[in-house]
């Protein structure tokens, strides 16, 4: 598998990153987990427009699926040649609809699901392409979906947003890479099922034995230092930060 940093700016974008979105690719099949503001742009820097083959939303705020609107316009209104076949979109319940409420001004109620194959996610196990995912429900304040991919040996887990709890720890469980988010700042933050900080989100990853942590989500007005420290302390791992362009063979 290969990941790719699109965008893991948190909350809002940063003067170098777009928000939550990244490249997931193996045997020619392209998945993108999350879509937040301004990714859509910087995709472009890695992929074609229409090269995607599966997009997964973690949750619905903003700074995760709001790009999902310009990507609609995209598709729906393609310009050079016939719209394309339905892409696959895997979402929590009400994923259409707010989608539809988002862009606010659709040609008919039915014109984001004749661009997108809707799929509810449950907390379960699938496949997505030549992947083998798990999901689960996760932390915060909206419903929210961590996800565990397995391919050819190896595995990715990806936090989404989320407060400490035994299931994301699940996801993580001898994950060959982690992408863990760490929004909030050890000792300034604390604030029950919403976000980790990097000391949580080491933890985590020490609990889940993970062999590589990679911190993402962390707003531009939080110390990405301090907490890239704050997770050192607390792993024995591999850590580093997300940033825009990254490329990870897993």
């Amino acid at each position: 598998m290969k990941l790719t940093v699109v965008g893991c700016s948190g909350s809002f974008p940063s003067p170098g990153s777009a928000c939550s979105s990244y490249l997931v690719e193996a045997d020619g099949f392209r998945l993108l987990l999350d879509m937040g503001n301004g990714a859509l742009g910087e995709l472009q820097r890695h992929v074609g427009l229409y090269d995607l083959d599966a997009i997964f939303l973690s949750h619905l705020h903003a700074d995760h699926f709001i790009d999902m609107c310009a990507y609609f316009v995209v598709r729906y209104y393609r310009h050079d040649g016939a719209r394309p076949v339905p892409l696959p979109v895997y979402g929590p319940e009400g994923t259409e609809q707010r989608l539809i409420a988002a862009h606010g001004d659709t040609p008919s109620d039915r014109a984001m699901s004749e661009v997108f194959d809707f799929h509810t996610l449950k907390g379960d196990a699938f496949e997505i392409g030549p992947f083998s995912v798990v999901t689960e429900k996760l932390r915060h304040p909206v419903d929210t979906f961590g996800i565990r991919i397995e391919h050819g040996g190896s595995t990715l887990a990806y936090s989404g947003d989320t407060g400490t709890c035994d299931a994301l720890e699940d996801l993580a469980r001898d994950a060959d890479l982690f992408l863990c988010e760490a929004s909030f700042v050890d000792g300034k933050e604390d604030i029950p099922d919403l976000h980790l900080n990097g000391r949580e989100a080491g933890e985590a990853a020490a609990r889940a034995g993970a062999r590589r942590l990679v911190l993402t989500h962390i707003p531009p007005w939080t110390d990405e230092a301090r907490n890239l420290a704050d997770a050192q302390a607390a792993y024995p791992g591999p850590v580093e930060l997300a940033v825009p362009g990254a490329v990870y063979e897993i």
